[in-house]
């Protein structure tokens, strides 16, 4: 299918929502995620500007963050009570709306690329633990050693935990502040994209909870929870306490919104937020139509986000008060 280099595209993307405290984020830490939420939004640029596919803008924007330390996906991903970092992801396509994910994985470098593998070269959707890493070592992906995965930083979250008997959710941002209970931030990260050929897609990747349980998964690999795409409403990714995403079919719940009830999106959004707080969870989503509108909502105090367009100019926020471009 050959698109027009005049055809407006979109990417948006979330590196996580929760309790951010603009009085506690130093300038060098705020900068640190800024600069790589920017490498983020431009690896999906460079493929959409060409006239490359939603999917391999999607795969290739959360592949930057997975690749990075600070977010809590991939390389930054949380242990397990174990000890153990047990990641999982899912991606989807709003045209023929095929999707994949895995769970429970522990050795692949990626698993938004072992996702997109499932997705595109199984006849399954979802596969978990270890036959999810064989299938994506026989695709050749990247697999690791579990050590990859291991970081100071994330090992003292759990010892901490741990000693609190608490499941934490993500890390406060100032490292050398002890955890309480308002101190939570969800680390998954996210995108959603509009190419040239009028297509949406989504993906989500995460790390899970600090201390989790083993075998514990949570909204981010579950397709119409963590993650949704359909070109006749909206492509949606989300950011939270997964248990309540899950429950509420989050991502689904806001899609359906908008192409049943004709609801605005960033009414959706917000409906599908004040559900999921109505039984205690909160977080973030972000939601892309095919008319390149979009929108970035969250119900904490704060959410790693960032979009660009076919004019090539990248914004990235993360407090309420930043105006979007």
């Amino acid at each position: 299918m050959t698109a027009s280099h005049d055809v407006p595209f979109r990417l948006v993307i979330h590196g996580g929502a929760g309790a951010i405290k603009q009085s506690r984020l130093s300038a060098e830490r705020e900068a640190a995620y800024r600069q790589v939420l920017t490498q983020s939004l431009s690896a999906g640029y460079d493929v959409l500007k060409i006239g490359g596919s939603c999917i391999d803008a999607v795969t290739a924007a959360i592949v930057v963050m997975e690749d990075s330390p600070l977010f809590n996906a991939g390389k930054g991903s949380v242990f397990s009570r174990e000890g153990q970092n047990e990641l999982e992801a899912s991606i989807m396509e709003g045209s023929t709306r095929l999707a994949g994910a895995v769970a429970g994985v522990t050795t692949v470098r990626n698993p938004i690329r072992a996702a997109h593998a499932v997705m595109t070269k199984s006849t399954h959707t979802m596969l978990i633990g270890p036959g999810a890493e064989i299938f994506a070592a026989e695709q050749g992906l990247e697999i690791v050693d579990p050590e990859y995965f291991h970081t100071s930083y994330r090992w003292e979250q759990l010892q901490k935990a741990l000693a609190k008997k608490q499941v934490l959710r993500d890390h406060d941002i100032d490292s050398n502040r002890p955890f309480t209970n308002n101190d939570k931030k969800h680390g998954t990260v996210g995108a959603v994209a509009l190419d040239r050929h009028g297509n949406l897609a989504a993906g989500t990747s995460t790390g899970g909870l600090t201390n989790k349980r083993r075998g514990r998964v949570g909204d981010s690999s579950i397709i119409g929870a963590g993650t949704y795409a359909d070109n006749r409403s909206v492509a949606v990714s989300a950011t939270g306490t997964g248990e309540m995403f899950i429950r509420t079919a989050a991502a689904y719940q806001t899609a359906a919104q908008i192409m049943l009830l004709q609801k605005p999106i960033h009414e959706a959004a917000d409906t599908t937020l004040k559900e999921i707080s109505s039984i205690g969870g909160d977080g973030g989503l972000i939601v892309l139509n095919v008319k390149g509108d979009y929108a970035m909502r969250f119900n904490t105090s704060g959410m790693y986000q960032g979009t660009i367009g076919h004019n090539g100019i990248a914004w990235t926020g993360i407090f309420h008060d930043e105006s979007e471009i």
